[in-house]
């Protein structure tokens, strides 16, 4: 490049000097100075001026102008020739700064030549990664190096159940770290599963003695410390799922992102801890309640796969979380549809169809002073079962399997008790209620239930007197049911007493609510029903009453009569002694 620039600025001074000569004339009048056109700043200090007197002649003139087109044609050959090499050149460099590049992207500036283009090459593709499933790492888990690895951190940290309990939780998350979220989705994976399916998800492809060892392990760590380790493993789950679902609306703060890899770890954790320490959820039901976040519909699947691992360690505690937390949920319209009562009832049926659930279940009505079925999820229970005939859904058959079982269980316990007391107050409160709506099926059973709580203790009949004329077509139905089964009823009742005071107490109210007139045609007839229910009982009260005196009285005669005749066969009996 230095030679060409070089012929280029020879050539171009020589042009100079030539068109200096061509553009003046000789004067006749003397010498005249020509000045040159300055190409830099220093000009040499030998150059010299030429005299016109040595090109006077005109063919010395036309020889310099033919002279002069040759030279400017060749300079412009020469720039010609010197642009191409320059711009190939630059190609050059922008070629071997691409090559040099640590992407190793290749270049797109191909020069053409000659109408044809450069190919472009093709960028070589990265070697994918082998995928890794939950099952290809739960194999290879050591049950031997796991427990080693607990024995040392019990050890470490001796007094410290909490930070014992996080090394844990980080011995599996280091031995799912190859697991990737497309190879355990999770969300989609919970979607998309029955209740039986999700149960085992993801704790099947956990070798036995992994689960044995870890359960074991677990088991020795206090209560409080598990409890607090189930509710941080059950809010990461919550905040991944937040992340799959995007930021909630409304919430200025986004969630702090789980790593997915670490998903696979916190569910197995999750899972061991609560089938060995099942009682822990009831001690979080609070929490669980009074929080949106795991009440939200979304959050259902969540919240049953983790109720359905504790039903795996015991029952009862299934049961309870499952009355205490879900069945409120289908009274609420906005979480009351399909596809939450269809999750519902597919796990309250797994739990009853355990096997020896219902024996299970009656002998442990009463956790902890707390009942697995309260009489609030009784009636709902109850409504959900005899609906009327245009409510009823496809699920009404699936409550009518259900009910019978959880009932027995709602009502078992000893009807002596305090605690017993009162919640056969609330029964009746709710079924005396449901009896007067007039939907028969309901009707029918709310009468039955309402009949069985008089006889379990006295002092309802007392509740029964406090409530009866708020409550007059549905009371109408109780005195029918003991008119036509007096028999039976009569029979288990333990003591007719308080029936006969309730009924004296009726009467009365009855002849004053007639006497006053101030009640429509239904009430009045309601009352004239009533009264006459009342009198039929009161009467076979009375007739039944009077037939034991008359046997009481009729075994004493017999009993003096048999005195007397044996004292007339052996008249001689006493003096002979």
């Amino acid at each position: 490049m230095d030679e060409n620039s070089a012929i280029i600025e020879a050539i171009l001074r020589e042009d100079g000097l030539a068109t200096n000569l061509n553009g003046h004339q000789s004067q006749d009048s003397g010498w005249k100075t020509v000045s040159y056109t300055k190409r830099r700043k220093n000009p040499p200090k030998n150059s010299v001026q030429p005299s016109l007197t040595a090109f006077h002649d005109s063919d010395v003139f036309r020889s310099v102008d033919q002279h002069s087109e040759d030279r400017l044609r060749r300079s412009r050959e020469v720039a010609a020739a010197a642009a191409m090499a320059a711009a190939l050149q630059s190609a050059f460099r922008s070629k071997q700064h691409s090559y040099d590049d640590d992407s190793g992207a290749e270049s797109s500036a191909g020069a053409v030549e000659n109408g044809g283009a450069v190919e472009k090459k093709v960028k070589p593709k990265k070697p994918k990664k082998p995928k890794v499933s939950v099952g290809d790492v739960a194999s290879k888990m050591d049950a031997d190096d796991l427990a080693a690895f607990l024995l040392d951190i019990s050890a470490s940290y001796e007094t410290h159940h909490d930070i014992q309990l996080m090394r844990f939780a980080d011995y599996f998350g280091r031995a799912f770290a190859s697991v990737t979220a497309a190879q355990f989705p999770w969300v989609k994976i919970f979607k998309e599963s029955t209740v039986g399916k999700l149960i085992d998800v993801p704790l099947s492809h956990i070798p036995e003695a992994v689960y044995k060892t870890s359960v074991d392990w677990i088991n020795q760590r206090s209560f409080e410390a598990v409890a607090s380790f189930v509710l941080w493993l059950l809010d990461n789950i919550h905040a991944d799922l937040e992340i799959h679902q995007g930021t909630v609306k409304g919430s200025k703060k986004v969630a702090q992102q789980v790593p997915s890899k670490s998903q696979v770890a916190i569910f197995v954790v999750l899972a061991m801890s609560l089938r060995r320490k099942p009682e822990v959820l009831i001690s979080l039901l609070p929490i669980m309640k009074e929080n949106p976040k795991y009440q939200a519909q979304d959050k259902l699947p969540v919240t049953i796969w983790v109720i359905a691992q504790a039903s795996q360690g015991d029952l009862a505690v299934g049961l309870y979380m499952s009355t205490h937390m879900l069945l409120p949920m289908l009274g609420v319209k906005s979480s009351s549809n399909p596809q939450s009562r269809d999750l519902i009832l597919q796990l309250v049926e797994r739990i009853l169809s355990s096997p020896k659930a219902r024996s299970v279940l009656i002998n442990g009505a009463v956790r902890k002073g707390e009942r697995l079925v309260p009489p609030s999820a009784l009636e709902l229970l109850m409504r959900a079962t005899f609906p009327a005939p245009s409510a009823r859904v496809k699920a009404t058959e699936r409550f009518e399997a259900l009910y019978p079982t959880l009932k027995e269980v709602a009502l078992a316990g000893s009807s002596g008790s305090k605690a017993m007391k009162q919640v056969l107050l609330q029964i009746m409160k709710f079924s005396i209620k449901a009896a007067g709506e007039g939907i028969p099926d309901l009707s029918r059973e709310a009468v039955d239930i309402f009949t069985w709580c008089l006889n379990q203790n006295p002092d309802c009949y007392k509740q029964w007197d406090l409530i009866y004329l708020d409550n007059l077509e549905a009371s109408v139905l109780v005195l029918k049911k003991l008119s036509n089964e007096w028999k039976e009823l009569s029979a288990k009742t333990p003591s007719l007493e308080p029936l006969k005071d309730t009924l004296k107490g009726f009467q009365q109210k009855n002849e004053k609510e007639l006497s006053n007139g101030e009640h429509g045609a239904r009430r009045h007839a309601s009352l004239k029903d009533a009264d006459k229910y009342c009198k039929v009982i009161s009467g076979r009260l009375s007739r039944g009453h009077g037939c034991t005196t008359s046997k009481v009285f009729a075994s004493a005669a017999l009993a003096v009569a048999a005195a007397a005749g044996f004292a007339l066969l052996f008249p001689n009996l006493q003096s002979s002694d």
